[in-house]
């Protein structure tokens, strides 16, 4: 049978495209085998190739967006979503979106997918890192979708939301790479029985497990959803990308950039599609639950992600949630930098995150300092300053601290203090603060209480958002013991720990590496405490329950696909 020209010629232009990206993508394999700094995208937006043109391009296509149609062609009808609403102007953005029933989705997805499935690794890899350039050349606009829903400052949305989630998506293709390269096309296999030689020539196909749906967050959608997209769609899956209903636009947008790079290879656009649904009438439990589902990846509540994780099969879920981050303040040389290195976590993206920090422990007799010991009280009061540096300069604290996502985080601010009832003390209340350029937007400052580590009922879970505690313990060793049995039993993705006693620090290594957390000692200075690598720091562990899935091991990708194999004698 003669080639289709059309095949033939579609082929070799995906090859040009991962010839296109294949040193990127040396690099990253490399980058992920020696865990050293590396990244595909410069971080700063002043080394954007787009120069200030492409800052101002990106900002122009966010505003004509707003209260018009998303451009895309792809199952459902359109409705503005109202629940989407800017942190930062408190007006909704008015834009309208496909909704599309499961099934429509579904079905969609299963007739665009026999052309990806049998497409050779080489090409899928290819066209997933396109995309990722193709998305990285419209990080402004990318930048101010992300700001508008998930509440970010505009550097974060560059950078955290920008090149560092792309950063994490290019390192699953990588890992993808990797475990589909290590499975031979053929192999000639020969072994005697009795008297006889027997030989064989055996072929093994990689055959991907079916239609991926990925679950969003509010807060901080693509630096979860890209590692997880990219892993099923470099291995041969179609993926529905569901984003919450109140932060769409950025998923929409990197949706819509799939889709016009798969269809421009010759493939079916709805190998990558939307589901949007709202506030009032959420779909996320159908599609986790749809027959055709067979991976599910999930990042949010730990309530919701214990329920994907019951209800998934016969899908294979992978879950980020979260956890109940600890810092162990046992000794310190310099107690200045530590409390600045501390209260920039505590303020970072207002604690929207899932390594921020929540349980500081101190010793009750206080901290030893190379200036004399500071008792648990003066730690929190001299803690609530250094945050008050941040949060009470309007600047400063909408570069750090950006606005807040849902109005129910501050909510939860005060339910805290009125758990308290009578034990403890507020060190250092809430507080907004003024934004300069949007003073409307919807901002809270940390709140930060001093208890005692019996009120185990006030921070033995997460408190999401900007709440903090200080916890009074009788000594170190009890502080490392009850911090390490949270994380083992309520989950942590991450802990902190300061201390002048290697000794000590080398107990908490060792706990936290059984409790499956990932322990920081003594770190001070510009880096952000809960700053995550990409290609060196893996996120997650799935040893607690904060999750099951680790960014990005070889679990992460190589169970997206299976292996099969025929023989035939030689």
């Amino acid at each position: 049978m003669a080639t289709d020209p059309f095949d033939r010629q579609t082929s070799d232009r995906n090859h040009e495209t991962f010839d296109k990206h294949r040193a990127l993508l040396d690099r990253a394999v490399a980058a992920c085998r020696s865990r050293e700094s590396w990244t595909a995208f410069p971080d700063s937006p002043s080394a954007h190739p787009g120069g200030a043109q492409a800052r101002e391009q990106g900002e122009a296509a966010f505003e004509r967006q707003l209260g018009r149609p998303f451009e895309l062609d792809a199952p459902g009808v359109f409705a503005v979503q109202d629940d989407e609403v800017s942190p930062y102007t408190g007006e909704p953005l008015g834009i309208s979106y496909p909704r599309a029933g499961a099934d429509e989705l579904f079905d969609a997805a299963t007739e665009a997918w026999p052309r990806w499935r049998d497409a050779s690794p080489a090409t899928r890899t290819g066209l997933c890192l396109e995309i990722c350039e193709r998305i990285f050349l419209k990080n402004f606009e990318f930048a101010h979708a992300a700001m508008h829903t998930a509440g970010q400052s505009f550097g974060m949305s560059c950078t955290g939301s920008g090149t560092n989630a792309l950063d994490r998506g290019v390192e699953a293709i990588a890992q993808a790479h990797a475990a589909m390269s290590r499975v031979p096309e053929t192999a000639r296999w020969s072994r005697r029985f009795g008297t006889t030689d027997v030989e064989m020539v055996k072929r093994y196909r990689l055959i991907p497990k079916g239609v991926a749906v990925v679950i969003a967050c509010a807060s901080f959608p693509a630096w979860n959803v890209y590692p997880a997209l990219f892993a099923s769609l470099a291995t041969g899956n179609p993926v529905i990308v569901k984003p919450h209903p109140t932060s769409v636009l950025q998923m929409a947008l990197a949706v819509r950039v799939c889709r016009e790079v798969l269809a421009e290879a010759g493939f079916s656009p709805d190998l990558v599609g939307l589901a949007v649904d709202t506030v009032a009438e959420p779909v996320t439990k159908d599609l986790v639950r749809h027959p055709l589902t067979r991976i599910v990846d999930f990042t949010g509540s730990a309530a919701f992600g214990s329920w994907v994780e019951a209800n998934a099969f016969p899908a294979v879920a992978y879950t980020e949630t979260s956890g109940t981050n600890s810092v162990l303040v046992h000794s310190v040389g310099e107690l200045q930098p530590v409390l600045r290195a501390l209260a920039g976590s505590m303020c970072l993206f207002s604690a929207q995150m899932c390594t921020s920090p929540q349980n500081i422990y101190v010793p009750r007799g206080g901290v030893p300092t190379g200036d004399g010991v500071v008792s648990a009280s003066d730690f929190a009061d001299a803690l609530a300053e250094a945050v008050k540096a941040i949060s009470t300069v309007p600047k400063r604290a909408a570069a750090v601290m950006g606005a807040v996502q849902s109005g129910n985080t501050l909510r939860l601010q005060e339910e805290v203090i009125g758990l308290m009832a009578g034990r403890g003390r507020v060190v250092l209340e809430p507080a907004s603060y003024i934004h300069p350029e949007y003073p409307g937007a919807r901002t809270g400052g940390p709140l930060l209480v001093q208890v005692d580590v019996a009120d185990h009922d006030l921070y033995g879970q997460e408190r999401f958002g900007p709440i903090a505690f200080v916890i009074e313990c009788d000594d170190a060793d009890q502080a490392l013991e009850r911090a390490a049995r949270d994380a083992r039993e309520h989950g942590a993705i991450t802990a902190f720990a300061y201390s002048t006693d290697e000794s000590y620090l080398d107990r908490v290594e060792a706990a936290y590496a059984v409790a499956g957390a990932a322990v920081t000692c003594n770190l001070t200075g510009p880096m952000p405490l809960n700053f995550s690598a990409a290609y060196s720091d893996y996120h997650v562990t799935g040893l607690n329950p904060a999750g099951n899935a680790s960014l990005t091991d070889d679990s992460f990708v190589a169970g997206r696909f299976r292996v099969t194999q025929s023989r035939r004698p030689a």
